[in-house]
């Protein structure tokens, strides 16, 4: 099927490709298709891209590339709902924030990390209420990665 994008026009996106969320995203609950688009050039970045509104499309990152540490607890119902047969299988995403003209001042939300079961194609957005995690938490310093620590 072709998808139109405001970032990356007219895509091709196979049926097994789209990603279905359920519940939506925090602030776009009505939007429930999406897809990953993936460019070298924008490494380690992804773009999580609604499959249904060309203008809605939120920066990823796999948080490991840069905490290998990141540890968070779902609550199983959270992951039932995800129908998970093997954790394995489950890609966790954090959503970053890029202030206009200010990459440098990029954050990452590590208290509301998106868990993508790559078998089902099912995906949630999970709140980390008692997390240590900022859901702010500065990319970059000094125009370099950095890796987080807990707000504890």
């Amino acid at each position: 099927m072709e998808v139109a994008t405001s970032r990356f026009g007219k895509l091709n996106v196979a049926p097994e490709e789209l990603i279905s969320v359920p519940k939506g995203i925090l602030g776009f609950e009505q939007l429930k298709k999406y897809f990953i688009v993936e460019k070298s050039t924008l490494s380690p970045f992804v773009w999580f891209q609604s499959a249904e509104e060309a203008g809605v499309a939120f920066p990823l990152i796999d948080p490991s590339l840069f905490f290998p540490d990141y540890r968070i607890e779902v609550d199983p119902r959270e992951l039932g709902e995800l129908n998970i047969s093997d954790v394995k299988k489950v890609q966790v995403y954090v959503l970053v924030t890029v202030p206009a003209g200010k990459p440098e001042e990029a954050t990452a939300d590590l208290m509301g990390p998106l868990l993508v079961n790559g078998e089902t194609r099912l995906a949630k957005q999970v709140v980390l209420s008692k997390s240590p995690y900022s859901t702010r938490y500065s990319i970059f310093k000094n125009g370099q990665p950095q890796r987080p620590r807990s707000s504890v």
